[in-house]
């Protein structure tokens, strides 16, 4: 296939797409989104954001030295694209959006209990660089949503329905993976055992799911079944 060339350009994608939080010394609490957000290292686990120095989430974390990332299912999407066009000098964007804030648990910036993972940082060096400076910091807690957690303690991120971000356009992330870590050299045996597991994970996931809406028009039905006993007696009372 014929490429076509480009100046010098970063046209990685698609990124994830995240929300972040902070705080001034205030006290005043700002949401915007990041999609230029990646992993730096593992021990200690750090991750880096860049940002405008305009952007008033600059501003906060800069003073503060800590946020929080806000990892947001897909049906947080419009909220999202508002928290990244709108400025927060303007409109108070939490209060909007109205998302469900909790307080963090190692950083003054608190986290969105509607996103379903959540990682508290403080920063450790800011490094300019242009238009964005990038801001390192070190991740020092999260948290996640735990019907996101199998029996085994593994999170399964494809759970969350994530959202991505590719050339000016948001894309759920898939639930069907095409791979995994090593499987390109994995023995016969070890692949079967785990696609069995696998098989194992989709089938308790479905049932939990077609459990909890069982009960949930269960109980639908015994409250429309009580409101009928309820407006039947009030009648004949009449």
């Amino acid at each position: 296939m014929k490429k076509v060339d480009f100046k010098g350009s970063v046209i990685l994608n698609p990124v994830p797409v995240v929300l972040i939080t902070s705080r001034n010394k205030e006290g005043k609490d700002n949401v915007f989104t990041v999609a230029w957000v990646g992993t730096v290292c593992t021990k200690p686990p750090m991750l880096s954001i860049s940002i405008r120095p305009e952007r008033l989430s600059y501003e906060y974390i800069k003073e503060s030295m800590e946020f929080t990332v806000n990892l947001p299912s897909a049906d947080l999407v419009k909220k999202v694209d508002y928290c990244g066009v709108r400025s927060g000098r303007v409109v108070d964007k939490i209060k909007e959006m109205n998302f469900s804030m909790k307080e963090g648990e190692k950083v003054s910036a608190p986290y969105i209990d509607d996103c379903p993972i959540s990682i508290e940082c403080q920063v450790k060096q800011i490094i300019p660089l242009g238009t964005h400076d990038v801001f390192i910091a070190e991740v020092v807690s999260s948290h996640v949503n735990e019907d996101l957690m199998d029996e085994n303690g593994k999170i399964h991120f494809e759970w969350a329905n994530l959202v991505t971000y590719c050339h000016g356009e948001y894309f759920p992330m898939t639930k069907n993976s095409i791979g995994s870590f090593g499987y390109s050299v994995m023995k016969e045996k070890t692949k079967a055992r785990k696609a069995e597991e696998k098989t194992r994970e989709i089938t308790k996931k479905t049932k939990s799911f077609v459990d909890k809406k069982t009960n949930k028009d269960s109980e639908k039905f015994k409250t429309k079944t009580k409101r009928k006993r309820v407006f039947k007696k009030i009648k004949s009372e009449k």
